[in-house]
């Protein structure tokens, strides 16, 4: 059966793969060998402009042409020719080097020293750079994207009702009322902490060889400053160096960005499901779109699909990358091969993210307020004042203030004429018992609506 969208094994390349399409030059098997192919033609580069190599001759602009061209026309053909090396080297990395040979031998001036390819490199050398170059061009081109996208529907949203006053339900019975710009805006700096967190990720990589020693760089060249040259060649890849390492990259800087994704999507799962339940009372409607079928049976539902497929995907999402985090950094003594096969589920953990934000986002563009259902469930409630009265009574040295609203409002409903009665039989000044009066459900809100009115744009 030949592989399409229908015959996908995986909802990221089948049923969803319009929705991940962003990924594949990245996450994908082609991403991560033209990522293999940049750095090792990056450390052929370092080692001839090295001064104390002096059997590789510092590169001539022809040769440096033909790396440029090389490195910008990699395509899927020459992607799927190192795939066919593989077939003979069983070795996913070898086949890399093989094809650079391959190459290097249409320009004279490369093919002399073609066995300074892969020079003193054990495969996760190269490995553990393309990975780390993987995600850093993820978040750069792709994560950072959405998330902009994410905080400025909420920005928005959280904007337009600063001021829209809703009961707060607190163990999911009446509480004081709050307004919703300022829950969606509770969400919003809850995500933008998580986005500091990876704004500020470092990527690591390491070049050091078989066991992290550089027992074959220092055998064959003692005299150079191996730990430095490689320092400055991570460091030219835009990545941060680890001196520190077995054979492999101990993956701690991935553990902190897979958790640190888990944190901001853990959010959204709250925030997903919040909504759902406000629109499961009323708070909410959803535009309908026509030709949409909310129910295969009940022609009047209007179902939370969005925030559902969202919430969905967003657990995949963190159940890979929970995996990634905390198997990644376990290794068996130098080097064992696990984590080979499990860093090839990046992009389908991604794949889960972008599914899930896109969702959420098209959910988020299809609320509408009910402001009769919030008006009403507020008018409906008034026995939530027994805060705010009670408070009062305290200040003012009124005996048991707690107690006595306990029995006049707890399980059950009042009118507002109830607390009317009880407020003026309370021995008050009389500004303050005007001041009771006149409150309502919809003017208890504290600071609710100025809050949601500061928030700020980032610099996005």
């Amino acid at each position: 059966m030949k592989l399409t969208t229908l015959t996908a094994l995986s909802p990221v390349d089948g049923r969803y793969a319009g929705k991940t399409e962003a990924l594949r030059p990245i996450c994908s098997e082609f991403g991560l060998i033209q990522r293999r192919v940049l750095v090792e033609i990056r450390w052929f580069e370092a080692l001839a402009a090295h001064e104390g190599i002096a059997e590789l001759p510092r590169l001539g602009l022809r040769a440096h042409a033909f790396l440029d061209a090389l490195l910008a026309g990699f395509d899927e053909a020459a992607a799927a020719r190192v795939k066919e090396i593989e077939t003979l080297t069983n070795h996913d990395v070898k086949a890399v080097e093989y094809y650079l040979k391959e190459r290097f031998a249409e320009c004279p001036e490369l093919a002399a020293h073609s066995e300074f390819l892969h020079f003193a490199c054990t495969s996760e050398d190269i490995n553990n750079l393309a990975y780390a170059l993987m995600l850093k061009d993820l978040h750069a081109i792709v994560v950072e994207d959405w998330m902009v996208r994410v905080d400025r529907a909420l920005l928005a949203l959280a904007r337009d009702q600063a001021g829209r006053v809703m009961l707060s339900r607190t163990h999911g019975q009446a509480a004081s009322p709050t307004t919703l710009g300022k829950e969606l805006g509770n969400v919003l700096q809850r995500l933008r902490r998580q986005r500091q967190a990876l704004s500020a990720q470092q990527y690591l990589g390491k070049a050091n060889g078989a066991v992290g020693n550089f027992n074959a760089h220092i055998n064959a060249y003692p005299e150079l400053d191996w730990p430095a040259a490689t320092k400055a060649f991570v460091e030219s890849l835009g990545l941060q160096w680890n001196p520190w390492t077995t054979q492999i990259e101990p993956h701690d800087w991935m553990a902190e960005l897979f958790h640190s994704i888990m944190r901001y999507q853990t959010i959204l799962i709250d925030l997903c499901r919040d909504l759902w339940a406000y629109i499961s009372i009323g708070y909410f409607r959803q535009s309908t779109v026509a030709g949409e079928v909310g129910s295969s049976t009940m022609p009047h539902k209007v179902n939370p699909i969005d925030f559902e497929n969202a919430e969905g995907n967003l657990g995949v999402a963190n159940a890979l990358f929970d995996h990634l985090a905390c198997k990644l950094p376990v290794s068996r003594w130098q080097r064992d091969l696990t984590d080979s096969t499990v860093l090839r589920v990046i992009g389908t953990a991604y794949g889960h993210s972008l599914i899930a934000l896109s969702s959420l986002l098209k959910g988020l563009g299809k609320l509408e307020v009910d402001t009769e259902r919030l008006a009403a469930d507020l008018g409906a409630n008034w026995e939530i004042l027994a805060e705010p009265i009670q408070t009062v009574m305290r200040r003012y040295g009124v005996d048991h203030p707690y107690e006595r609203l306990k029995a006049l409002t707890r399980g059950r409903q009042i009118r507002a004429a109830d607390l009317a009665a009880f407020i003026d039989g309370l021995d008050l000044p009389e500004e303050a018992r005007r001041a009771l009066r006149e409150l309502t459900p919809a003017t208890y809100t504290g600071n609710a609506a100025q809050m949601a009115a500061s928030l700020e744009d980032l610099d996005l």
